[in-house]
């Protein structure tokens, strides 16, 4: 897959504010580990490899297990997520698919059932943000560190 261009070159300005986003989301108070599961999730629905990459790469350093990672897109059907963990996966799946359907009362109550008020605004945040980096890797095709060095040993070869 090429890239299609470099948006951070090609227009820096146009970062800061979604790096202020991301850095508002590391500090909100959320876990860490739970922040790391919604962004792997909302990448999986999107198709984003370089965030898929990376944030599987953030989870394992801060300590998710393999098998937590790799059974991500079939959360509902396994027991190794939490009550909290599953209410911010469907709200995340409900925010993400915001085409196919607005988020039923259901989702709401197990998101509220789990989550105060400011911490439903602070997953809400998190969840828009990863949905705007999918959108800028994902459309331009941004590469992730195996590929780019994958192409190089293969133009040296």
């Amino acid at each position: 897959m090429t890239q299609r261009l470099n948006a951070y070159q090609v227009a820096p300005a146009a970062y800061e504010p979604v790096l202020n986003l991301s850095k508002y989301v590391a500090e909100c108070g959320l876990e860490h580990s739970l922040l790391e599961l919604v962004k792997l999730r909302a990448s999986q629905i999107n198709r984003c490899a370089y965030c898929l990459h990376m944030h599987a790469a953030d989870a394992r350093k801060a300590g998710e297990t393999e098998a937590r990672i790799y059974l991500l897109d079939a959360w509902e059907e396994s027991g190794l997520y939490s009550a909290r963990e599953r209410a911010a996966l469907r709200w995340t799946e409900a925010l993400t698919r915001l085409a196919d359907a607005a988020p039923g009362d259901e989702v709401y109550a197990e998101l509220r059932q789990h989550f105060s008020e400011v911490e439903a605004v602070n997953l809400s945040v998190a969840i828009g943000t990863i949905n705007v980096w999918n959108r800028i890797n994902a459309g331009f095709r941004t590469r992730h560190p195996q590929d780019r060095r994958r192409d190089t040993a293969v133009a040296a070869a």
